[in-house]
């Protein structure tokens, strides 16, 4: 796995750990060891290395944003009038808690923003305030009426069979799961 521009090899364990963590983050420092084989300070000191290596980039806690006022979900692919804008525009928008996910993409817009506001009137608000950004010629927004699949990416670690791979590093797996 390349992070940085530097190789970086996990093995076996710093992938179990990893996938323990995305299952329940708040398991104990003692359990994740049981599960992987090692004492407590064994696996704070992998945990620190792969958060000081950029592998483990924060903690959070998954919430249910209908529970919290939160009844609409929509995606606003937003157009800029020229490349040079778009470092600016990203950086006015990046403040807004409503907009939750902003992707540079290719096609039609410029950029693609997921958001989550409490109501179309605040959806209007905050598509009124984009609209205003020196930069953004123009907006479409697209109204989510169901989800039916929202996922969060997971990994899990795949063990190699009975052969090992390159100094015993374990193969990568990826895969995305329901948000429950």
């Amino acid at each position: 796995m390349k992070i940085d521009d530097q190789q970086l090899d996990l093995d076996q364990i710093d992938i179990q750990i990893l996938a323990l963590l995305q299952e329940h983050c708040k398991m104990s420092l003692a359990k994740i060891g049981q599960r992987v084989g090692l004492s407590a300070p064994a696996v704070i000191e992998r945990i620190k290395k792969l958060e000081e290596s950029g592998v483990i980039v924060g903690y959070t806690a998954l919430l249910d944003a209908r529970k919290l006022g939160c009844d609409i979900t929509a995606f606003i692919g937003v157009l800029t009038s020229h490349p040079k804008s778009i470092h600016d525009v990203e950086r006015q928008i990046e403040s807004r808690q409503e907009i939750l996910e902003c992707h540079h993409v290719t096609g039609a817009y410029t950029l693609l923003l997921k958001v989550k506001t409490a109501d179309t009137s605040s959806l209007e608000e905050l598509i009124s305030d984009l609209r205003s950004i020196e930069g953004v010629s123009r907006t479409e927004t697209m109204i989510v009426l169901s989800t039916h699949t929202e996922r969060q990416l997971r990994l899990r670690a795949e063990m190699p069979h009975r052969r090992r791979t390159r100094r015993g590093v374990a193969k990568l797996v990826l895969r995305a799961e329901s948000v429950s």
